[in-house]
């Protein structure tokens, strides 16, 4: 790995200023968050590396300057589905089904670039009488699939110019190009091969949700790029599209873009402020957000050690809710490889397998009937409601507490 030192390190990701700083370094967290482990011993021994997140000043992007894209390859051991949960699948459905109102998308072909299992294709799929063609290296062939036959394909890799010869009336990419060490790679050559006509309909996790509000769980290796309303827009205009509209989904945790290609793409060397559309107020804003983020990092984790120190000393027994990205992140950051002994998860493919980095065995909500927590932490905040009428039809009424508070809700 090269040295961060170097002008080419810092440069941003997104609009390639050299001027993109280190302002916090997290050393020696798993390298993924969502690759199941079925040893405990394996899991605490996972690969491992380090996050120097840079700001850039110019557009918004914040980069892992520190990521080395050899290090991941998704396969199908990687399961990172929330679908299992009512409250985000009432948040897909509903998405699928504004997609297809809006785009008109009945009898369309649809393609989804990084489509995980399958889940949300198959619902604009359903909802239009589509056909889709969905692209994961990660994806597992499953039997309720079959019954699409030729109207729904699936292909195990990754999405690339040699597909070109797929083409879609939406082109759909959700939480991937956070994963992608330069944007331009996926929005560049796609541009070249889509349709003039084809919409593309993208979505990432928001970086201002992140760092505003300081949900510090959400920082993982697998992320290399943190976009912001800003930075994402810059993304798509400097590669050739036109932004239709861009919105906070899923309480503000997530931005969509709504984007078509256009003829001649703007130069981000030339007016970039009017061209580009960048919203130097917002910059501002994230700017004095990112100048305390450090202090308020590790003020954040010594409240919770602190706490932990208080429950654990009464002999209070601890588990969190949630085995995917917030919950690895929080076990590792606070290295409770000892203290907590299990990560819930509702999702039956986490369940008996161990989470990186600290070993926690990942168990059904039904498992807590036998050993009754005192307390649970809800790692997603817009989950609390749902664990606990999950724990309140279990007959168990712990102390359920969320990563975003310290008050009993």
């Amino acid at each position: 790995m090269r040295s961060i030192n170097s002008m080419s390190d810092r440069a941003c990701c997104v609009c390639h200023s050299p001027s993109a700083n280190v302002f916090i370094e997290l050393l020696n967290l798993p390298v993924y968050c969502n690759l199941l482990w079925s040893d405990a011993q394996q899991a605490k021994d996972c690969p491992k590396g380090d996050i120097r997140l840079a700001y850039c000043d110019r557009c918004g992007a914040i980069t892992n300057v520190a990521f080395d894209p050899t290090r991941l390859g998704y396969s199908q051991e990687y399961e990172n589905s929330l679908h299992y949960s009512p409250r985000f699948q009432a948040y897909a459905d509903e998405l699928a089904q504004r997609l297809v109102t809006k785009h008109q998308l009945y009898d369309k072909k649809i393609i989804e670039i990084g489509c995980g299992k399958g889940d949300f294709l198959v619902s604009l799929c359903q909802l239009g009488n589509n056909s889709g063609i969905g692209f994961d290296n990660s994806y597992i062939e499953r039997e309720e699939h079959s019954e699409w036959g030729d109207r729904i394909q699936f292909i195990q890799d990754f999405y690339s110019e040699r597909y070109a010869h797929y083409q879609g009336d939406l082109i759909c990419c959700r939480q991937v190009l956070e994963h992608i060490q330069q944007p331009a790679d996926l929005l560049g050559p796609l541009r070249k091969t889509i349709n003039p006509s084809t919409t593309l309909f993208f979505e990432v996790p928001n970086a201002l949700y992140t760092f505003r509000n300081m949900m510090i769980w959400d920082i993982i290796y697998e992320h290399c790029t943190y976009f912001t309303a800003t930075s994402l827009s810059y993304a798509f205009a400097a590669n050739g599209y036109q932004t239709s509209e861009v919105q906070d989904e899923f309480g503000g945790q997530f931005i969509s873009i709504e984007a078509q290609p256009v003829l001649e793409p703007v130069s981000p060397s030339i007016g970039l402020e009017a061209d580009l559309g960048v919203d130097l107020r917002a910059i501002a804003d994230l700017t004095t957000d990112i100048a305390q983020f450090k202090d308020r990092f590790q003020l954040q984790k010594q409240q919770w050690q602190v706490r932990f120190d208080a429950l654990f000393a009464e002999g209070k027994k601890v588990v969190i809710w949630g085995a995917g990205s917030k919950g690895v992140t929080f076990l590792n950051l606070l290295t409770m490889q000892d203290r907590i002994e299990y990560a819930v998860d509702i999702n039956p493919r986490k369940q008996n397998k161990f989470i990186p980095g600290t070993g926690q065995k990942i168990v059904s909500p039904e498992a807590m009937l036998h050993y009754s927590p005192d307390v649970v932490i809800v790692m997603n905040p817009l989950y609390q409601q749902e664990v606990k009428s999950a724990l309140q039809a279990m007959g168990l009424t712990p102390q359920v507490v969320t990563t975003d508070s310290d008050s009993n809700r």
